[in-house]
């Protein structure tokens, strides 16, 4: 039995950020997870005592550090590569989910934070935000880009990236992250072969 208790807490911990990324925080409630994740309700309470806000900042970072992830592995080849990456994921996500999942870190950040829960989640998305932006200006940094360039372009392409899958799910089209990867692209190549 001690063997399903990291498995189902890491069940509900990938169904809350999946919970989120399609319905928002606001209608994302203990309930409603315990169901989505076919596990007990009392299971949800044994493995999260803080209740929503514990699971609900536990599901951002979980989500954040998996990109984080992807996204550094990918930065090794250059942040032209990474870029890539960071828009092939979305893609995915986007097109597998049929247009019905976005991300979860933009999910919270979005919805005005109406109480400790909403603030909580805020404030672990907006170090989601950073820790991608500080990958990607690292990375350009590495390979030539001034500091305060490849600062602006990492925020510029983490901004264009996370609004690019809204677009795409109100469009139900991957048009809008395929229009910005062209012009991001050449942004980055040319901060790096300036030096």
């Amino acid at each position: 039995m001690s063997n399903n208790k990291p498995e189902t807490r890491q069940r509900l911990v990938s169904s809350a950020a999946d919970m989120i990324s399609r319905r928002g925080l606001d209608a994302t409630s203990i309930r409603e997870l315990a169901k989505y994740a076919k596990v007990p309700l009392g299971s949800t309470y044994h493995y999260f005592p803080g209740g929503k806000q514990q699971v609900a900042v536990e599901a951002i970072q979980y989500a954040g550090d998996n990109v984080a992830h992807l996204l550094q592995q990918a930065l090794e080849a250059g942040p032209i590569a990474g870029l890539h990456s960071f828009l092939d994921l979305w893609r995915s996500r986007v097109k597998q989910s049929h247009f019905q999942a976005g991300c979860p870190v933009l999910a919270v950040a979005t919805e005005e934070p109406t109480d400790e829960v909403g603030l909580a989640t805020l404030e672990a998305a907006s170090e989601v935000f950073s820790k991608w932006r500080s990958l990607l200006a690292e990375s350009l940094i590495k390979h030539g880009a001034e500091k305060a360039q490849a600062n602006s372009i990492a925020t510029l392409a983490v901004a264009s990236v996370e609004g690019s899958v809204a677009l795409c799910r109100a469009h139900r089209s991957l048009q809008p992250l395929d229009e910005i990867e062209q012009l991001l692209d050449e942004l980055m190549g040319q901060a790096i072969s300036q030096h």
